[in-house]
């Protein structure tokens, strides 16, 4: 079902935002209120078209409905799309295609039954016209690459769910079970040159080629004993039937991109799903000649099967099992002797066995499962022969294939699965002769964040290891460590963990495998292939001016490693680690230096950039600066127009301001930190302060502050209510990570009181996670806060170091021994560190009053972290408060609870900093009552 409607003018929707604006502006009480944060609107998900001429936006409240706002990047033309979300763009940029959120009130008032009934739509935009055509209840939908075409995937009618098929079986009246995952939906297939479509019903699974030739679907209604391949040929619109099978399931389909071959599986269509076997075939649609792949009695398809042609359409991509294996089923009880049969009544109980030799712990091995279930085992069937080869396998199962010829990236995490559980994570890496299926070793025990990249042209491997960068030469099996001579470390410099420091990352490859670029702290190195030798590409100003360069703005592809020519001139993101701002740099390869392009007190992030031009998109900001977008020329960022001014909102708003500050903690270390001044500071007045902190915070001092109502003080909201937000820096020494944040923080505020910021009777603190962690540490052993939040804060490291992060399945041992805890040892080698670094040995000590917050569903840290601090400093008399949010995870989700939490928070520092009365729930607390539910 569909509506056409006329999109507004954007001129009639900006002049009556303007008189609203200018409204707003005349009454404007400079006060910021969380009515002003849940109404303020932020850009999400931008995209450009490939074709680089069209801009699509998602502007979103932080409550409230979303719209869309598309914008011309060549013309002077911009539309807004009510309800639009999550945006999608032809090629050409003609059409924008956004979901099509329900309301949130309809959202609110739907009850949890008529709730689950709602279900999202699609407005597809046409940008030469500006009328949108709205269809409802959409399950996906697609552009093919070329833009002629917008594939609708409808959800299931749900009213005929329980009614019969119109098509009459073969088989007869009698019904049929039909699993969900085997029914299928309609989908319309729509021209978009001239808005006509067709329609295809029972459509499971459907596929585009990249060259725009073919659209394919796999049609199937196991009632009717219709089973069908379809083929539309895209410049005529001509569907046809190219294969019917008779009580065969088809599965996934898969278009090469020469408009040749179209590959799919098939199964008995009368087994049940999880049980079915699939086969595969490959169609020439050319002369109609089908052929079945290779058979092999060690390896077969399931249902998750998923196939992919290779983009030169000479070898197809899928991935198989060693066996299909049915669902398990709990026996039923259809007798009386059933009644006091063993094995009926034992399969019914709940039981999970933990072994001590279980490659993961049960709450991993859970949560995996369902992930562990769809795995299948990569092969390639190579088209020309017909030969097919199988590279994965049950002992290296992971295959990572781009778009070279010859070999592939495989990598297994098998040996490691137990270590997980304190260790971290861990993989073998291999390379995989494609033609063969042959693996050679690469690296063993390798950290899972540095991957090794394969050269475009399958000569070298490229990888990190200790601190330096190695290559692989395939053909001479000859490793060669090409970092060793340069006299600079290319591990991470600020790296203060229990492990191996990590890399700063592996650039991209230089045309013909001739070169690659790597990174250090702040410079990016150009290294030979042939000879090895090495020079900075970016002159040595990186580490000079202490400027941190990147190669930035290239287009991304999942399939293909990206690539540099010889002589290119690429764009760099510059960070300076002094000022803190961001900058846009140009070099040329094969030539050292750096051209400055644009540079300043900002932060710059590039967004995007077009598939087939040279169109980037990127937001600028500062803290009183909203990210608006600008769009420009790879090659002459600083050209770039602005393309939105979400700022106004800003504007009506008294908004403060952010400085650098920089201090000397206790060891004589320097470190930065960054204050944010109340609106209409005042030189020479002392502020209450509240300090709010994680690690590294100093690089937030040119962002924009986020206008969200969550789990974080609002920094606006604060600065506006008369507050100083002081953000440090926090640098950690291995084992002692608590009093290493407690020197930092105090010495950070001892240095806003010295020069006459902050009122040392009111300085206020708040962290959530290893922030909490801290701040619940840093008042046992400091009395200079007046006030604390905790959030999610670990209090017992000896109770909290064998708990499970349930969001993940997890095991926190490796989270104390190598990770963020940072002890760097077991509890049982150094349990004394465990207990020096827990807040709740030492409550007595605390003056400053407390205030906990969990989610009682916390998926992260276990919630009982926050039961034990709160009856800790209950039993030793000290003011704390404990909220404990119902059926919420390790950060708020429900709109009411982050709300109350923020307003909460408010009136807590408030009181405690400010002196404003408290409100009843903190000097009485509240009683517990249960509501009516709503049905």
């Amino acid at each position: 079902m569909r509506k056409t409607l006329k999109s507004l003018p954007i001129k009639s929707l900006l002049l009556f935002s303007t008189c609203l604006l200018s409204a707003n502006l005349m009454a404007a009480t400079n006060s910021i209120t969380p009515d002003d944060i849940m109404r303020f609107e932020s850009l999400k998900k931008p995209v450009i078209s490939d074709m680089g001429n069209m801009l699509a936006v998602e502007v979103a409240p932080d409550r409230g409905d979303s719209h869309g706002l598309v914008k011309s990047l060549v013309a002077n033309k911009q539309f807004s799309v009510k309800g639009g979300s999550k945006p999608k763009i032809s090629h050409d940029g003609r059409f924008v295609a956004f979901v099509d959120v329900i309301p949130l009130l309809d959202s609110e008032q739907a009850n949890k039954k008529a709730k689950k009934k709602l279900k999202s739509g699609l407005v597809l935009l046409d940008t030469s016209t500006g009328k949108e055509i709205r269809y409802e209840r959409v399950k996906s939908f697609e552009f093919n690459e070329t833009g002629s075409h917008l594939a609708i995937w409808f959800e299931a009618d749900e009213n005929k769910k329980d009614e019969k098929s119109a098509d009459k079986p073969e088989n007869g009246n009698k019904e049929l079970k039909v699993d969900d995952y085997d029914k299928g939906s309609l989908v319309e297939l729509v021209t978009l040159n001239n808005l006509k479509s067709i329609k295809f019903k029972d459509v499971t699974a459907f596929n585009f080629d990249k060259s725009g030739i073919h659209f394919a679907l796999a049609i199937n209604n196991i009632e009717a004993n219709k089973h069908e391949l379809r083929l539309v040929k895209l410049a005529d619109n001509t569907a046809s039937i190219i294969q019917s099978l008779k009580q065969q399931q088809v599965g996934s389909i898969a278009l090469s991109n020469d408009g040749k071959y179209i590959g799919f599986t098939y199964g008995d269509a009368q087994a049940a799903p999880y049980g079915r076997e699939y086969q595969l075939s490959l169609l020439d649609l050319e002369n109609n000649k089908l052929t079945a792949a290779p058979k092999s009695p060690e390896w077969t398809l399931n249902r998750y099967a998923e196939l992919r042609f290779s983009d030169d359409s000479q070898r197809l991509f899928f991935g198989r099992v060693p066996q299909v294996s049915q669902q398990l089923e709990i026996a039923k009880v259809e007798s009386q002797a059933d009644l006091f049969d063993k094995e009926v009544i034992t399969s019914s109980r709940a039981l999970r066995v933990w072994h001590g030799d279980d490659p993961r712990i049960k709450p991993h091995e859970v949560k995996q499962y369902k992930k562990e279930l769809k795995r299948t085992y990569l092969a390639v069937l190579h088209i020309n022969g017909n030969n097919l080869v199988q590279l994965g396998d049950l002992i290296v199962p992971d295959v990572e294939v781009q778009q070279q010829q010859r070999f592939a990236l495989a990598s297994s995490d098998l040996p490691y699965r137990k270590m997980i559980t304190w260790a971290g994570f861990y993989r073998d890496f291999y390379l995989v002769d494609l033609n063969t299926g042959r693996k050679i070793s690469l690296l063993t025990q390798q950290s899972t964040s540095e991957e090794p990249t394969l050269s475009p042209g399958e000569k070298f491997v490229s990888y990190y290891l200790h601190g330096n960068v190695f290559l692989y030469e395939i053909a001479q099996d000859r490793r060669t460590n090409v970092t060793k001579t340069l006299g600079v470390s290319f591990a991470d410099e600020d790296h203060d963990y229990p492990s191996n420091a990590p890399s700063y990352g592996l650039g991209p490859w230089i045309a013909g495998d001739t070169g690659l670029l790597i990174y250090d702290k702040f410079d990016i190195w150009q290294v030979s292939t042939t000879s090895h030798d090495a020079f900075k590409l970016t002159a040595g100003e990186g580490r000079k001016h202490g400027v941190q360069y990147r190669v930035t703005g290239l287009v991304k592809d999942k399939e293909y490693p990206s690539v540099l020519k010889g002589d290119e001139k690429v764009l760099l993101h510059g960070y300076s680690d002094i000022t803190k701002g961001d900058g846009f740099y140009q070099a040329q390869i094969g030539v050292a230096g750096v051209t400055p392009l644009m540079d300043g007190d900002y932060k710059l992030k590039l967004l995007a950039r077009s598939k087939d031009a040279e169109t980037i998109l990127y937001s600028k900001e500062q803290y009183d600066r909203f990210p608006d977008l600008y769009s420009g020329s790879y090659d002459s960022p600083q050209d770039a127009t602005r393309q939105t001014n979400l700022d106004k909102q800003r504007e009506a708003f008294n908004w403060s301001q952010s400085e650098l500050v920089q201090w000397t903690n206790g060891d004589g270390k320097p470190l930065d930190g960054v204050l944010i001044k109340p609106t209409n500071y005042v030189e020479g007045k002392r502020y209450p302060v509240l300090v709010y902190f994680y690690r590294f915070m100093s690089d937030r001092l040119h962002a924009f502050p986020q206008m969200k109502i969550n789990h974080r003080p609002n920094f606006a909201w604060f600065a506006d209510n008369g507050y100083a937000i002081f953000l440090p820096d926090i640098r950690f020494e291995v084992g002692y990570p608590g009093d290493s944040s407690v020197q930092a923080l105090t010495s950070g505020v001892q240095h806003l009181i010295d020069i006459g910021i902050a009122d040392p009777k009111a300085v206020g603190i708040q962290g959530h996670s290893w922030g909490g962690y801290q701040t619940a540490f840093a008042v046992t052993k400091t009395n200079i806060f007046k006030a604390a939040v905790t959030g999610a804060p670990v209090s017992n490291m000896t109770s909290a170091y064998s708990g499970i992060r349930h969001g993940s399945g997890l095991a926190r041992q490796f989270q104390y021994e190598t990770g963020q805890s940072r002890i760097g040892e077991s509890l049982f080698k150094f349990p004394q560190k465990y207990i020096e670094n827990s807040p709740v040995f030492y409550v007595e000590r605390i003056k400053t009053p407390m205030m906990i917050m969990f989610g009682d569903k916390d998926d992260a840290v276990p919630w009982e972290q926050g039961v034990e601090l709160y009856l800790a400093m209950r039993r030793a008399g000290k003011d704390v408060v404990f909220l404990q949010y119902q059926d919420e995870p390790h950060h708020l989700k429900k709109y009411p609870n982050k709300l109350d939490y923020s307003i909460r928070m408010m009136e807590y520092f408030d009181h405690y900093l400010k002196g404003t009365p408290a409100p009843k729930w903190l000097s009485e607390g509240e009683a517990y009552t249960e509501n009516k539910k709503a049905d």
